[in-house]
């Protein structure tokens, strides 16, 4: 009978509206497909054809967007600090309103940019293993990525196959995680889709009352991870793209581990319980009623989540702004910071210090090359995309594979997710946010390379 009703409430737009986006996303970001140099997905396919066809075009391209951003982020600022006023344009707000210190980073990024393009001033910024590297082979291929997913990811997120599948785990996440099943819709979101929605979604049901201060450090610490089609971007980097199931697979073992693992320790773990009011949660918080099918209750919610679609065109529109959204504020990021860690790397033994108590550790797990990887190990804090650039060189695919897996399992990069959390409302502080960075490597390290040894010896 329920089923029944479930059926009628909803008509054939609503389920159209669900399953037919729903299933088109699926396929784009998560089914394997086979092409001549190995199993990769869809829209991976897509974004290295996108790459390809416009290879000549695309630093220029690339230059331009940087530049752009970071004169257009500074005339706002000055417009904002001569009114005091907002522009009425929310769009064009939200792309280039930013904080001093990103619009430093923005304006850097694009001294950069022009230096390696045009191979100005010292060889130190534009050479080809600095700045070059970065213009030339990282920031075409984070152009191709970000366009495609920016305009797809709705595809995921809009039609209601989150609300069905955040249902579905509600009854893992409270004994395995610690956290109500609500919970699940952010950690999905997160996991599929950007890390900085899930931040930026739990910050906000933090303030709203539906997350104690325990719960919110969690999932923003937790599970806002990069997405699929980053995943493939860091992999795509280090040469090993034919092998993105094996990867993919061996970085959300990682994490679940990592999950259940690092909230059961200082910090999170002293963390207070209660709401950002002081209320003390009453333990009764249930998602779905006893005695009701999970998978009935899912259902009814994707479809309620797709029958909220109203406008296609609207929808449309929110994938647009994603896609400038990252386009315009993370290139810029990747620009300065990449070089400039590149340029510790490579004329200065910073990285070679930091990493040096991780080679017994590396070398007790017979990793190959484990000098070389360590280095690789504590620039992921500064940020993600770092580490694999670092790894490009190395000749062995096991290290390459293991290193890329890390960058992304540790999670905390402060180019993008440290700072958004560091600027929301979730209760975590710098060194907290270093102390879980560090958690994080050693315990998704020897998950890793276990998994590579696995994978690897299966392969040869």
């Amino acid at each position: 009978m329920q089923q029944t009703e479930t059926a009628t409430r909803h008509s054939l737009r609503h389920w159209l509206l669900f399953l037919l986006p729903s299933l088109m996303g699926v396929f784009l970001f998560m089914v394997p497909i086979q092409q001549a140099d190995g199993v990769t997905i869809p829209i991976a396919a897509l974004a290295k054809w996108l790459k390809a066809t416009f290879a000549l075009h695309l630093p220029l391209a690339v230059t331009v967007i940087v530049v752009a951003s970071a004169i257009l982020s500074t005339l706002y600022s000055l417009y904002r600090w001569k009114t005091g006023q907002k522009l009425r344009c929310h769009f064009f707000a939200s792309l280039f309103e930013v904080t001093p210190v990103w619009l430093c980073t923005r304006i850097l990024g694009a001294i950069f940019i022009v230096m390696t393009y045009r191979k100005w001033g010292t060889e130190m910024i534009y050479s080809g293993g600095t700045g070059g590297l970065v213009l030339n082979d990282l920031l075409p291929l984070l152009l191709a990525v970000f366009t495609l997913a920016g305009l797809l990811l709705p595809l995921l997120l809009n039609f209601g196959l989150l609300e069905l599948f955040g249902t579905l785990f509600t009854k893992l996440m409270r004994p395995v995680f610690g956290l109500p099943g609500s919970a699940s819709v952010n950690c999905i979101a997160s996991w599929l889709g950007d890390g900085s929605v899930g931040v930026l979604l739990t910050s906000k049901q933090y303030q709203a009352g539906q997350y104690t201060e325990r719960e919110a450090a969690i999932i923003g610490t937790t599970f806002s991870a990069v997405s699929i089609t980053f995943c493939f971007v860091v992999l795509s980097t280090v040469k090993l793209s034919e092998l993105f199931l094996h990867f993919y697979l061996t970085v959300c073992f990682a994490g679940v581990i990592a999950a259940i693992v690092v909230p059961r320790l200082p910090p999170l773990s002293r963390k207070r319980q209660c709401y950002i009011d002081g209320r003390v949660p009453t333990g009764h918080e249930e998602d779905v009623n006893a005695g009701e099918s999970m998978w009935r209750v899912g259902l009814d919610r994707g479809l309620n989540k797709a029958a909220e679609v109203t406008s296609l065109t609207r929808v449309a529109q929110g994938g647009l702004h994603n896609a400038l959204d990252m386009v315009f504020g993370v290139l810029p990021i990747v620009m300065a910071v990449g070089t400039i860690a590149l340029m510790i790397a490579e004329y200065t033994p910073v990285f070679d210090w930091l990493g040096m108590p991780f080679v017994p550790l590396l070398e007790a797990l017979h990793l190959p090359e484990a000098q070389a990887a360590s280095k690789t190990i504590m620039i992921g804090f500064a940020d993600m995309f770092v580490p694999a650039i670092l790894a490009s060189t190395i000749e062995s695919d096991m290290t390459r594979f293991v290193i890329a897996a890390l960058s992304v399992t540790q999670l905390i990069y402060m180019s993008e997710i440290g700072a958004l959390m560091l600027g929301s409302k979730i209760p975590v502080n710098v060194f907290e946010l270093f102390v879980i960075f560090i958690l994080r490597t050693l315990v998704t390290l020897p998950v890793i390379v276990l998994m590579a040894h696995l994978i690897f010896g299966y392969l040869v």
